[in-house]
């Protein structure tokens, strides 16, 4: 498998109170269900990441304070084959809005402004016009829940190549020329422009640049040294995965031209890795748990994962600057980023202490990755939790079978896996791994049935060994598939 992986189970350092043991990462992913989830994760991301044709993904998996699983699967930059690692770091794009929502949170608590003060009462320069004076006026709340009616971009076309963001200069200036598209609290209407107002409002009202005081109150303190508010710092050095675009009508991706975030830095010019986000989530995890004040004060951080706009289809939902949803009545909250030749996501389940993060270096849904790496990991990880002496390993006489079998030509491939302590078969690629997970039963001798939803023995699955008592093919039951290297 083409994986550079960290399988550590060892908590990662910060700066701040609350480390973990080692003992304590350790114990967790030792228990044969973590073991065998993340066992499934790995070897799904490395075959969506293969048969997707993605040059890389980079993912993560952190429980409370412990990093239990990070790895980087293909190649930052594929001219030179250089590998992608868990330190990779990527544009994290919109994800840049979630540290410019807290910068300002901080400054809302220190009594610098309010939520419902007007923007244009906090940067004298904002003329934007507004179409409905007798609406709600454009407010700080307004623009951290996208619900402020404003335009989504400042009036420059940095979307499209050479991808040049305008300048703080620039923004200020066309920024008259704009005006609302709806009246405040109407509707829902994602605006990088908003958060971009809100990077300035941190900047005008903290007497800082705006990178500067990120880093001095968000960054440093949480040891997050691969990140930076400006990813123009890191362009150019093999730090940085190398961009490519969407597959393109004759079937390759082509590298895309770098870009700055500049003036539109608070809402998408950050870079990180998947592991420094994993740093960005146990802060908040430990911030609940403990209700210290530790950049914020708890119940801030509260208050800007609760909803505080629903659109008029109950489709939406958003805090301040976090997005908010439900899926299987269960909440998740985080945010995803997209920008050129790079996409990312956020998810963590707050009850659960569960963040999944993901990044690739291509216009991919990295969505997809961290929400089946939660649905593959939680169960594991609450079981664990919940009934440690419980746990049932595969017997290492079922070693032998587990491996990838060929599908050609009808599919990609067949994977036997150690699962829930014997084994089970699963094909890959597929957006669904669990839902297209069957477990076996050992009959007797290389011969399995599958276990079939309602409990009942569905058709064999055999295998076939060589003359050294290596196993070289599937049969299920009358073809047969051979095994991969």
């Amino acid at each position: 498998m083409r994986i550079q992986a960290c399988l550590s189970g060892i908590a990662f350092v910060i700066a701040v109170a609350l480390t973990p043991t080692i003992t304590q990462a350790q114990s967790l992913t030792d228990d044969p269900r973590v073991a065998d989830a993340i066992n499934l994760l790995e070897r799904w991301i490395d075959a969506q990441q293969a048969y997707d044709q993605i040059p890389s993904v980079t993912a993560a998996v952190v429980h409370d304070q412990d990093l239990l699983w990070s790895a980087g699967f293909g190649y930052a930059d594929l001219e030179s084959r250089r590998p992608a690692t868990p330190g990779t770091m990527y544009s994290i794009c919109s994800i840049s809005k979630l540290f410019t929502s807290v910068s300002a949170m901080q400054l809302r608590d220190r009594g610098k402004f309010r939520l419902d003060d007007h923007v244009s009462a906090l940067l004298p320069w904002f003329e934007l016009h507004n179409t409905y004076p007798d609406g709600a006026a454009v407010t700080v709340e307004g623009i951290m829940t996208h619900s402020a009616g404003l335009p989504r971009e400042s009036d420059f076309p940095y979307w499209t190549a050479p991808f040049d963001a305008p300048t703080h200069d620039q923004i200020v200036t066309r920024i008259s020329s704009q005006e609302t598209l709806y009246p405040a609290w109407k509707y829902y209407q994602y605006s990088n422009l908003g958060l971009t107002l809100v990077g300035e409002i941190v900047a005008e009202l903290s007497g800082q640049p705006y990178g500067e005081y990120v880093r001095q109150n968000i960054l440093d303190p949480l040891g997050m040294t691969s990140t930076t508010p400006e990813i123009g710092e890191v362009q150019g050095t093999e730090k940085l995965a190398t961009g490519y675009s969407a597959t393109r009508r004759h079937g390759g991706r082509e590298r895309v031209e770098p870009f700055e975030g500049r003036g539109m830095a608070p809402a998408m010019g950050f870079a990180s890795t998947v592991e420094d986000l994993a740093k960005f989530a146990s802060w908040q995890f430990r911030l609940l748990e403990t209700g210290r004040h530790e950049i914020l004060e708890a119940n801030t951080l509260r208050e800007m994962q609760r909803v505080h706009y629903v659109d008029p289809g109950w489709e939406r939902s958003r805090g301040l600057g976090f997005s908010v949803s439900r899926r299987d009545e269960t909440t998740f909250v985080g945010h995803g980023g997209s920008c050129p030749g790079h996409r990312s996501n956020l998810q963590m389940q707050m009850d659960d202490k569960i963040a999944t993060i993901a990044m690739s270096n291509t216009m991919i849904n990295t969505g997809i990755f961290t929400r089946r790496a939660y649905e593959i990991m939680a169960p594991a990880i609450k079981a664990a939790m919940k009934s440690p002496d419980d746990a049932k390993a595969t017997p290492p006489e079922l070693d032998k079978y587990i491996g990838a079998y060929d599908g050609y030509p009808w599919g990609g491939e067949s994977q036997v896996i150690p699962w829930k302590g014997g084994l089970a078969l699963v094909g890959f690629p597929t957006e669904d791994p669990l839902g297209g997970l069957t477990r076996l039963k050992h009959i007797e001798g290389h011969t399995f049935r599958r276990i079939l939803d309602d409990d009942e023995l569905g058709r064999e699955v055999s295998f076939e060994l060589d003359a050294q008592g290596q196993v070289v093919r599937m049969w299920t039951p009358t073809n047969f598939s051979d095994r991969l290297p």
